[in-house]
């Protein structure tokens, strides 16, 4: 399913993860769950991956991860601000230490002014530490090729986080 490359990098994720005794857990719109379907491709990867959450809705995010109704209304669902709420609700309602959120427009269509096809905004949230984001613009490059540039964008945004932690 996923190339070699892909489970690569998700095994460097998860021995970081593991090396530090976290747990992670993922909180997934666009993405539809392909992270933690990467991670969990990775033999041993249950020591480690803690939960997962699809919210493809803008209800499963109020719901699940506890993104407010009006930050939704506010900011739109594709947004920096649902993408850092959709990370810290996925930390503060699992069992975990790390967690990664991603929010975006696959197309094709979805679009709207300002918020064009491909546009991602991923946030990876640790315990205790400040939450990072990253925004990305893919293109209307194809709705499976936005979804795992995605993907690969959020694994490489979560080992940044934990790499910053080194001294």
């Amino acid at each position: 399913m996923f190339d070699d490359a892909r489970r690569q990098s998700a095994s460097q994720l998860l021995n970081a993860l593991q090396s530090r005794s976290m747990m992670v857990a993922t909180a997934e719109s666009c993405t539809g769950g392909l992270i933690s379907a990467l991670l969990t491709e990775v033999p041993g990867s249950s020591a480690v991956v803690e939960r997962a959450y699809i919210t493809y809705s803008n209800e499963a995010k109020m719901q699940c991860l506890g993104v407010p109704e009006e930050m939704l209304r506010t900011h739109g669902a594709v947004s920096e601000e649902v993408a850092r709420a959709m990370a810290t609700g996925a930390l503060a309602n699992a069992a975990a230490q790390a967690a990664i959120s991603v929010t975006g427009i696959a197309g094709p269509g979805g679009e709207t002014p300002g918020k064009p096809v491909g546009l991602g905004h991923i946030a990876a949230a640790l315990a205790g530490h400040a939450t990072a984001h990253r925004e990305c613009r893919f293109g209307d490059i194809g709705r499976a090729e936005v979804r795992m540039a995605t993907v690969d964008a959020a694994i490489e945004l979560l080992m940044a986080q934990l790499q910053a932690l080194d001294p």
